[in-house]
């Protein structure tokens, strides 16, 4: 399914062409759909391989910053990170870069593969720790690794205007648009964030998130990858159950400040997917609704 403007279509014969014409010593691996995102499509080469494709030319600018980045940043993390096993060049076929990463087995954090949430969430909080402190390598905030996650939110205000008023189209019937909008009002108030500059996933969503044995055993997609302040880091709390979310703030000792900017960042994400996906992928939609709603339990007192 398309999902954005300009976006290349990606089939299984396309890859099996690039892993033929690059790799020719894999071309006999069988190939098979590992799902796709909103940003890249995935299929896993053999017992051991995937290979990663970007969906536009916007995305193939990540996937060069994970091999560039991601090679370096493995050692100092905790947890398994994708390796990058080949930096796919662009074809005539296939104008884009593309990536082969080794395999991580795991399953994706929800209801059904993770066994403790505030262990899950204290996890979660260790690796993220670890990343936030890393030597920047460096890495300054610039040239890719600037992603608007990572700065003030004062400039998405304009765009995150328009999208809760997308919203209160689209979902006003079920979400309290205004207590939404007034979290993200109330963030914006907030004195701006200060500190060091660390690195940043970007993207903490359960999706990124693979369990085995009940906890969590490694944080795979690095496309958000950034140098930046972490308060938009947290944002995707709200998309764990209350436990994980208490624990994790308590493991980084996160101060009330930093805990309002994080909840309107979670605000400002969820809305701006809700329109932008509304018509071409309503699994994302109803994450970021999810999200939502529990952003508003979380104000009332009872998520």
């Amino acid at each position: 399914m398309v999902l954005h403007p300009h976006e290349i279509p990606v089939d299984e014969s396309l890859v099996r062409s690039l892993v033929a014409d690059q790799l020719p010593q894999w071309a006999g691996l069988p190939l098979s759909p590992a799902g796709a995102g909103t940003d890249n499509t995935m299929y896993r080469l053999g017992d051991e391989l995937l290979v990663r494709v970007p969906r536009t030319a916007g995305n193939a600018l990540a996937v060069r910053k994970e091999q560039e980045w991601l090679p370096r940043l493995a050692p100092l993390l905790p947890l398994p990170v994708p390796a990058v096993v080949h930096a796919g060049a662009p074809t005539d076929a296939f104008p884009l870069a593309w990536s082969v990463h080794r395999w991580i087995d795991g399953e994706v954090a929800g209801p059904g593969t993770v066994r403790d949430w505030a262990a899950f969430g204290t996890d979660l909080a260790a690796f993220v720790r670890e990343l936030h402190r890393a030597d920047l390598l460096d890495a300054v905030r610039a040239e890719g690794l600037d992603w608007y996650r990572g700065g003030s939110p004062r400039p998405c205000d304009e765009w995150v205007g328009g999208c809760l008023a997308d919203c209160r189209r689209l979902v006003g019937a079920e979400l309290d648009v205004d207590a939404l909008e007034a979290v993200w009002r109330a963030g914006l108030a907030l004195p701006g964030p200060d500190g060091p500059h660390g690195w940043l996933h970007g993207d903490l969503k359960p999706s990124n998130l693979l369990v085995r044995d009940g906890g969590l055993h490694a944080v795979i997609d690095f496309g958000g990858l950034s140098v930046g302040f972490p308060d938009a880091e947290h944002a995707a709390l709200w998309d764990l159950p209350p436990a994980a979310r208490l624990a994790y703030r308590e493991a980084l000792e996160l101060d009330d400040v930093t805990w309002a900017r994080a909840r309107a960042w979670a605000v400002a994400v969820a809305v701006g997917g809700i329109p932008y996906y509304w018509d071409v992928l309503p699994a994302f939609v109803a994450e970021c609704r999810a999200r939502l709603r529990a952003v508003l339990a979380d104000l009332a007192g009872t998520g």
